[in-house]
């Protein structure tokens, strides 16, 4: 085996390669953009044992010496990473410690609110959502699949028509009723089955008593062949913050069968409005009650109604 040379000049001298070679080089091997370095940088350092030296995190990272002195020193001085007390390397800096610790303290209730989700799709065997008002569509904020071969197959961030979905029609009959007017007249009131109610007067008829009932039916109004009962999810101060959903195959369950389900769906709806008492930030906010920029006012103590039996 012979060992390649390296290039030489026409002098018979080594040609030392240009920086902007290395540059290039690190580049290849760490093709991020600035934000993207950044991070990689963040992530090295959490990862580490030990203070990482500059030279370490060059050959870690695979960056230029010049980049990543650039973008450490960005990030000390915004208080992600600082050099330790000895100066041998660079830790975490007390701005990514709150990070973390806020990122924690956040994910508690919405770990606990997947839990609830996930029992009450066990307990009645079908899969459930638990889902927010968006201007004409509803956006499922998380989901738990039943383990059925006959299923729906939708993931978080999925939106759905709210005119023909049980949620959006629950979360659109507790509106203020001038609000609602307002908001239903905007509605693209599209067919989706033969079953969507895609007239106006018809869809507020249907939302009266869904007020009434305080639960959100779709009858193959989506999606032929699937039916689904909502309840909306309350604050302890009644503020309205979303709704829960039970749906399954029209062949397996049909409607009359799945409001069997309502009492399990109402116990899994007051758990769930619980949990936002453990985020003040998250229960001051409405946004996940907001349509058309505008709050999602529920009936407070008079939201009696809105928990009301469905039978």
């Amino acid at each position: 085996m012979t060992n390649r040379s390296p290039k030489r000049t026409t002098n018979g001298t080594p040609r030392a390669r240009a920086p902007r070679d290395r540059e290039a080089d690190a580049d290849a091997a760490a093709p991020l953009g600035a934000s993207g370095k950044a991070l990689m940088i963040l992530e090295l350092v959490s990862a580490a044992r030990e203070p990482l030296s500059m030279a370490e995190l060059v050959r870690r990272s695979g960056l230029t010496k010049p980049t990543a002195h650039r973008i450490t020193a960005a990030l000390a001085d915004m208080g992600l990473i600082e050099r330790d007390h000895w100066k041998r390397g660079y830790i975490e800096g007390p701005r990514l410690i709150k990070l973390a610790l806020d990122t924690l303290t956040a994910a508690a209730p919405r770990a606990l609110r997947h839990s609830i989700l996930r029992a009450l799709s066990q307990e009645v065997g079908e899969t459930c959502n638990f889902g927010v008002l968006s201007g004409s569509e509803v956006i499922y904020l998380d989901r738990v699949e039943a383990k059925w071969p006959l299923g729906l197959r939708f993931e978080a961030g999925s939106r759905v028509p709210a005119h023909a979905s049980a949620i959006g029609k629950l979360l659109l009959a507790l509106q203020p009723l001038e609000q609602r007017a307002e908001i239903i007249a905007a509605l693209p009131l599209v067919p989706h089955t033969n079953r969507t109610i895609t007239d106006v007067a018809r869809l507020s008829r249907a939302l009266d008593k869904i007020r009434d009932s305080g639960v959100g039916t779709d009858e193959q109004e989506f999606i032929d062949g699937v039916v689904c009962i909502a309840m909306p999810v309350l604050t302890e101060s009644g503020d309205l913050v979303g709704a829960i959903a039970i749906s399954a195959p029209n062949a397996r369950l049909g409607l009359d069968q799945l409001l069997k389900f309502a009492p399990a769906l109402r116990d899994a709806t007051t758990r769930m409005g619980a949990t936002f008492r453990l985020d003040p930030e998250e229960r001051r906010a409405p946004a996940p009650a907001r349509s058309g920029g505008r709050r999602a006012a529920a009936p407070r103590r008079a939201s009696g109604r809105a928990q009301a039996r469905a039978t």
